[in-house]
């Protein structure tokens, strides 16, 4: 058990480490070499230039101004300095609020950290329980619930606690919720003209013996949508062809690679193995060989091209719909569309940035048979991940240590080796545990078949959050290996649940602290130092790099990482919230990680990350979600802690609380819920008509032409793309149908490549 001695030692060594990382980067930030790894987002914006093109040959690598030297933390207060609506302007929404859940856990722990400790520190303080008990304990423990004797009175200022910290956080939740819809949907109503405003993703279209997909769509929205429809772009399964347009630049990259080598020295040339990763088979020519692969992966990508043209197969029953305006777009993505509710399914189409391309291939058939597969792997996958985490945490304790290396006993009994041990080890040992499971669980979202970015970000942080409360959580409060703890939670009534994580929560407070501080401080603080971009770039700069678009490309941005950052921030809300009442001490670990993580993500942010696309903040009903459940959850395990203590007049107080917490939720839910999922009609409509009256003449079919065609027809630099798009919209011109009935179909159209003509005239004409 760790003591304060512990997690002082641990507090230095992450103190110190998060310092070092701080100043690293505060000195290499400064050096012109650096310069793209840590401002990329300028130059992609075009409005920075690299310093290295000019000047004295040192000066290109390092700064020799020592005035830059005395101001290395500048860019601390560069990084507040930024008002909001600029840093939306810069960075777009979704960055802007993701910064605010980091505000807002300052806004709920500050007042509840000085009224914490103010109140119930010496309330649990001036006891002297543990003192008369034969536990062991540590002076943490003296500061929490333990040391209130049974059947206390004093367990009243602790229900009283629980209410105050309940309203607080529901009161900034409530400010937070609507100050974030009223920024959503400004900026919905201010932003310039996007793809997706006029366009829906229509799926599950209905095969027919007589009419191609294209020509089943167009038919469909002629008769349905007949004064709004605009045009439409199929679905091609192309992820053959874009596996083959990526291996030949890979191939391409090595040619220059190659050649560059032998420009240098032109002795001898490049000879490479063909086998596994360039380390067996046959030696070669380096440049001869990968040239005629390049000539192969060309002719390859031509003939799948043709396929794709060809092969009714490769045209998946779903289409991006274009409506004439926002209105058109916004009924039709908000309706049921035909008598049988599982065809022709309409949703809103991602922004062209933020689409998936490899999931609009898969059937929309097998999309509930992929989601349960994944829920039985998850599920296993979440409990079976308990084993060695278990494994891991008891390697990294002095009891493990003791007993399955006991020839270390004289070492672990030194006090520092044993602080370390007990204040650093396991909290680092978790960290590093855990660095692949974004990967997996990413790879399991794919899986599942979501369309968007955006949507793949958000459930693989829904899993994520899920996997830590489970093994991070409550796999660390509760001791034993996977099945056990499943075996004990399956044979416990409903009600003895509370009580065994009531029990459990105060004990591992001390491990808490510990990967606070590690994930939490350090952690953060090296997110700020880029230390892997910075290496990758100057590798790639140093062989690769020929152009300045080489250079652009090595550059390695990122992203904010939404699937990874926000459950980390839900664990430290649902660490803050259950223990507040209970281990106060904990509180001031939760601020600093709060206050260091809003400085260090604003400035990369406005300087670092390009976000890959804009969902107007359409996570933060997520974000209120889970924090609403960390609320629950700490009002239920204080009830289940209080219930062990004897405390039969003041405990029952607690049950109202997850009541009100849950009305207050649905209360939110459908007050401000709709303004991230639904477009309203009275906005669309107000703004088809304010550019109806500013552009009169806007060419709205030219500017969707090509929105939502596969980027693999558009990045490949073949000389025949163009007349392969050509062909594409060909294909999308309609021939005469063979439908006899007009009823459902109206005359032949040119939509896709000219006018035509409404359904009245249409009807006229066949008449």
């Amino acid at each position: 058990m760790a003591t304060l001695g512990d997690i002082g030692l641990s507090a230095a060594i992450n103190i110190i480490s998060a310092l070092i990382f701080l100043v690293a980067f505060a000195i290499l930030r400064l050096q012109p070499f650096n310069d793209r790894v840590y401002f990329p987002k300028w130059y992609l914006k075009g409005l920075r230039h690299s310093p290295t093109h000019s000047g004295a040959f040192v000066t290109k690598f390092v700064n020799v101004d020592w005035r830059a030297y005395i101001r290395f933390l500048n860019w601390i207060p560069d990084a507040l300095k930024m008002p909001e609506p600029e840093l939306i302007d810069h960075a777009g929404l979704d960055s802007a609020v993701y910064l605010r859940i980091y505000l807002l856990g300052l806004k709920i722990f500050v007042p509840i950290t000085l009224l914490a400790w103010a109140i119930l520190v010496p309330v649990n303080w001036t006891n002297s329980t543990l003192t008369k008990s034969n536990f062991t304990y540590s002076d943490i423990d003296k500061l929490s619930v333990s040391n209130v004797p049974l059947g206390s009175l004093r367990f009243w200022t602790h229900i009283v606690m629980a209410y105050a910290f309940t309203f607080w956080t529901c009161f900034v939740l409530k400010t937070e919720y609507a100050k974030v819809a009223a920024m959503r949907l400004q900026f919905v109503a201010s932003e310039k003209r996007r793809p997706d405003q006029y366009t829906v993703l229509v799926r599950n279209v209905p095969p027919d013996a007589d009419e191609s997909v294209s020509e089943c769509v167009e038919h469909f929205f002629l008769v349905n949508h007949q004064d709004h429809y605009l045009m439409h772009q199929g679905v091609y399964d192309a992820n053959k062809l874009a596996k083959l347009v990526k291996e030949k630049k890979s191939k391409q990259n090595w040619l220059d690679y190659y050649q560059l080598k032998y420009s240098r020295d032109q002795s001898k040339r490049p000879m490479m193995k063909t086998g596994f990763l360039g380390c067996f088979g046959e030696k070669v020519d380096a440049i001869d060989h990968q040239t005629a692969e390049i000539e192969r992966l060309s002719k390859e990508i031509a003939e799948e091209k043709q396929r794709v043209r060809k092969d009714p197969k490769s045209i998946m029953p779903a289409a991006f719909v274009s409506f004439k305006t926002r209105w058109g777009a916004a009924v039709c993505a908000q309706t049921q569309q035909s008598r049988n509710p599982t065809l022709w399914l309409t949703e809103w189409a991602p922004e062209p940035r933020d689409v998936f391309w490899k999931n609009l291939a898969i059937p929309y058939v097998s999309l509930t048979i992929r989601k349960l597969i994944i829920a039985v792997i998850f599920f296993f996958l979440t409990f079976f991940f308990m084993i060695p985490i278990a494994f891991v945490q008891t390697l990294a304790s002095i009891e493990g240590i003791r007993k399955r290396a006991s020839f270390l006993n004289v070492i672990i009994d030194v006090p520092f080796i044993k602080s370390f041990i007990q204040g650093f080890l396991p909290g680092i040992a978790l960290k590093i545990f855990l660095i692949f499971l974004p990967t997996i669980l990413m790879i399991m979202s794919k899986f599942e078949g979501w369309l968007s970015i955006s949507a793949l970000e958000r459930k693989s942080a829904s899993k994520y959050y899920i996997f830590t409360i489970v093994n991070v959580f409550l796999g660390n409060i509760i001791a034993g290996a996977a099945f056990e703890q499943l075996n004990s939670f399956l044979n416990q009534s409903a009600n003895q649940i509370p009580k065994t994580i009531g029990v459990a929560v105060p004990m591992k407070a001390s491990f808490f602290i510990t990967y606070i501080m590690v994930d939490g401080w350090a952690g953060i603080a090296g997110e700020i130092l880029r230390l892997k971009p910075l290496i990758f770039y100057h590798l790639k700069n140093f062989f690769l790099v020929k152009t300045e678009k080489d250079r652009e490309e090595a550059m390695d941005p990122g992203s904010v990482g939404f699937n990874t950052g926000e459950p980390q921030i839900q664990l430290y809300f649902l660490l803050g919230l259950v223990y507040a009442v209970v281990t106060p001490f904990l509180l001031p670990f939760i601020l600093v990680f709060f206050g260091l993580a809003y400085v260090v993500y604003r400035h990369q942010i406005i300087n670092v990350y390009n976000q890959e696309y804009e969902s107007a903040a359409a996570f933060w009903p997520d974000v209120h979600g889970r924090i609403i459940f960390a609320l629950c959850f700490s009002q239920l395990s204080l009830l289940g802690l209080l219930s062990t203590k004897h405390a039969a007049q003041s405990a029952p107080f607690l049950i109202a609380l997850p009541v009100l917490t849950i009305s207050f939720h649905l209360f939110l839910k459908g007050r401000y819920e709709p303004a991230f999922t639904k477009y309203p009609i009275q906005e669309a409509r107000m703004r088809d008509t304010l550019e109806q009256a500013r552009e009169p003449n806007l060419n709205l079919k030219g500017y969707l032409q090509n929105a939502y065609v596969h980027p693999i027809f558009k990045d490949e630099d073949e000389d025949d793309d163009e007349d392969f798009m050509m062909k594409l919209e060909t294909d999308s011109v309609l021939v005469p149908t063979k439908r006899q009935s007009r009823m459902n179909t109206p005359v032949p159209s040119k939509v896709s490549a000219g006018s035509s003509p409404s359904l009245p005239d249409a009807v006229i004409h066949e008449h």
